[in-house]
């Protein structure tokens, strides 16, 4: 098996010293090729980015015995391709050579990704001389063959407040024969900002990836910090993350839901959990001091406590969504044109979420069993016992009803937490630490799993990369809405509700 042969050959590679809690190896092209080929037969990527000099890919498989990071140095600017082995491994690919200058050699797509033409230098990473602006609409996007086709290109630009992607669909009358989807249009040079940075601003710019999930994406910063430098974080400041990382996403799950209701022409779903969404904020705030709790959840702990009725507000606010939300469940299940619309829209296959190794709704809509929570379990969840759904019909319906449950799941988690929180300090000193330590860590968003890993050295921040759930679910969307019609497309992309933001970086 692939998967075996990778374990053999990693056997003979040494750890590199002081990268926690995974082990990274620096391995040969034999290794990284054999590593591409076992991507292909069923290893699951969990993250592939740039470096100084070198490149890495997270990966996991049962023969495994859990996660490792591989990396190959970059020698006269390329690495071995793993794109022409793992179609997963491609737009990365392209994210690297745009920041990096980084070839992927025998690479299948070697479009620019990021780049759009008007960033005037060749590689903000690498090689920062200077590029000539380009026309940022000229772009080749594949070819479709066909007969009676035509293309219909919708965006950057959308008709609601929200973020830019443009998707250029070729549809057969209304059917959707291909969808290619361009984004970068929110690049924000996020790798440039967490290098060489110092560690309570890199803290800040990790919870700024995407809004939405800036609760998990400081929780991932501070557990990679932690797991660098061997920080144990005290207790109550671990249940008080597991607080606002349940809260987060309940408060996004009832907003899609409602979404996603809206873009089905049912207004009244959007409206009701829409009030029930702002009450979560609402009390988020009463709790914790911000409706999103931003900058909340630091390394060595917590930046503050809960207020002091901030327990007993949480729960008496679940216990007034609870029964509401159940109403809501009730007519969603008895509305037939509602059903409609979600029921066999969208389909993902099971095997394309396997190899696209998807988290979250996406990947728990289509029968991909994996929850990070519970299978690289870290505080507070490790020992809790909860519900992870999962479906197997890959549809828009699917993707709601994971959700639905989820919600469920969240609130019973915050009980459970709240009935008995324990005391004590929320946080401990982060030490100084002068030799150079790389940490790595995974946690849950409420879109899917969220990868940090960072080296720190001198007491900064050297090197950061922070990868959302949403790029390895975009490249599904495509397939979602293939022969589907074009007026199910908003409905099938709010079922995602993938962010542009975490993606672009």
């Amino acid at each position: 098996m692939p998967q075996n042969r990778i374990a053999a050959l990693l056997a003979d590679w040494t750890p590199v010293a002081q990268h926690k809690p995974w082990p990274r190896y620096e391995v040969d092209t034999a290794t990284w090729d054999a590593v591409g080929q076992g991507l292909a037969a069923g290893v699951t990527l969990l993250g592939f980015w740039g470096d100084a000099d070198a490149v890495h890919a997270a990966i996991t498989a049962p023969a495994l015995g859990g996660p490792r990071i591989v990396s190959i140095p970059v020698r006269g600017g390329a690495f071995p391709s793993l794109g022409r082995h793992h179609a997963p491994a491609i737009r990365l690919e392209r994210t690297i050579c745009d920041l990096f200058g980084f070839a992927a050699a025998d690479a299948p797509d070697t479009r620019r990704w990021l780049d759009h033409g008007a960033w005037g230098l060749r590689a903000p990473l690498g090689d920062r001389s200077a590029a000539a602006p380009r026309d940022p609409t000229d772009y080749d996007f594949q070819p479709v063959h066909g007969e009676g086709l035509h293309q219909i290109p919708v965006g950057p630009v959308h008709a609601g407040i929200i973020e830019p992607g443009h998707f250029r669909f070729t549809a057969n009358g209304e059917t959707v024969a291909r969808l290619e989807q361009r984004l970068g249009y929110v690049h924000k040079g996020i790798d440039g900002l967490l290098t060489d940075c110092e560690l309570d601003r890199a803290a800040r710019i990790a919870a700024r990836v995407s809004g939405d999930a800036t609760v998990a994406a400081s929780f991932g910063f501070a557990r990679a910090v932690e797991a660098a430098l061997g920080i144990a974080v005290p207790r109550r400041a671990e249940v008080l993350r597991g607080v606002m990382a349940e809260l987060e996403r309940i408060a996004n799950h009832l907003g899609d839901i409602g979404a996603i209701c809206n873009d089905a022409a049912f207004a009244l779903l959007h409206a009701h959990t829409g009030i029930l969404r702002e009450k979560v904020l609402g009390v988020s705030d009463r709790a914790f001091g911000h409706r999103l709790m931003m900058d909340l959840i630091v390394p060595g702990g917590l930046a503050r406590d809960i207020e002091t009725d901030g327990a007993r507000a949480i729960i008496a606010a679940l216990d007034e969504i609870a029964p509401r939300f159940a109403e809501i469940v009730e007519y969603y299940d008895e509305t037939p044109s509602l059903q409609d619309r979600t029921c066999t829209t969208g389909i993902v296959a099971p095997e394309l979420v396997a190899r696209w190794g998807a988290g979250g709704h996406v990947g728990r809509g289509s029968g991909r069993d994996f929850d990070v929570r519970r299978d690289l379990a870290y505080p507070p969840y490790a020992g809790m016992t909860f519900r992870v759904p999962v479906l197997t019909s890959g549809d828009v319906d699917a993707r709601v009803r994971v959700r639905i449950a989820e919600v469920e799941a969240s609130m019973t988690l915050l009980r459970t937490w709240l009935a008995a929180l324990p005391p004590g300090p929320i946080r401990v000193d982060v030490p100084p630490v002068s030799e150079p330590r790389e940490g790595v860590a995974v946690t849950e968003a409420f879109r899917g799993d969220l990868l940090v890993w960072l080296r720190i050295a001198g007491g900064r921040v050297a090197r950061c990369h922070v990868r959302d759930a949403s790029c390895f679910q975009w490249p599904l969307l495509e397939a979602a809405i293939e022969g589907n019609i074009v007026a199910d497309f908003p409905l099938c992309n709010k079922s995602f509700n993938c962010s542009y933001s975490g993606h672009d970086l």
